[in-house]
């Protein structure tokens, strides 16, 4: 297994990156948010990476964190799940907000992925249920989100009035964990829209 690598940034876009590691160029997928963190094209560039070998292919896949090397292997654990969909799925949602969303149960957000579908979005919530708590991209305050999900009450309502206007439960739960939970429903839902529309959740 190749855990990481780490050289000079020869080529990259959304999608690839090449790093060259003493003369031996390596070809990596990687998600399109990765591309952004890694510097520019000659400079050196460390990559988590995860080997996949198959009857006809090796494909290496890299990651700018060891927290999105984790989730994307619990992904592709799941049953019909691959590295594609893993990569896509990577691409839209961070390892935290992944967490929340399999803890919550909120499926629609991992079908923002591309060719992810609600089946197999519904499928990663199930089997993954319970495994992502511990994990080190779980952090206390993803948790703390999840729990905010499932909560009840005023908190429970507002949750449930921003997603009655098209907004993900994982989102809905962000941006009314930031806010006092003494407010009033109405009140919650005002600010938590403020929070969003103002690009803060």
């Amino acid at each position: 297994m190749i855990y990481s690598l780490t050289g000079t940034v020869a080529e990259k876009s959304p999608d690839t990156v090449v790093l060259d590691v003493y003369g031996i160029a390596f070809a990596v997928s990687v998600p399109m948010n990765v591309c952004g963190a890694l510097p520019e094209i000659g400079k050196t560039a460390k990559l988590y990476t995860y080997l996949s070998v198959k009857e006809d292919a090796m494909d290496l896949y890299g990651f700018a964190t060891y927290e999105e090397q984790k989730c994307f292997k619990t992904l592709i654990s799941v049953s019909g799940v691959g590295p594609k969909a893993g990569l896509s799925i990577l691409s839209v949602l961070s390892p935290a907000q992944i967490a929340v969303a399999v803890a919550s149960g909120d499926y629609k957000s991992l079908t923002a992925a591309q060719g992810v579908g609600p089946k197999v979005a519904q499928r990663i919530v199930l089997e993954l249920k319970g495994k992502l708590d511990s994990a080190s991209f779980a952090r206390s305050d993803t948790r703390r989100l999840a729990s905010a999900a499932s909560s009840g009450g005023n908190v429970g309502t507002a949750i449930r009035g921003l997603v009655a206007l098209g907004y993900t439960q994982s989102r809905a739960a962000l941006a009314v964990s930031k806010l006092d939970k003494d407010l009033s429903v109405q009140d919650m839902i005002k600010q938590a829209l403020r929070l969003i529309a103002g690009g803060k959740v």
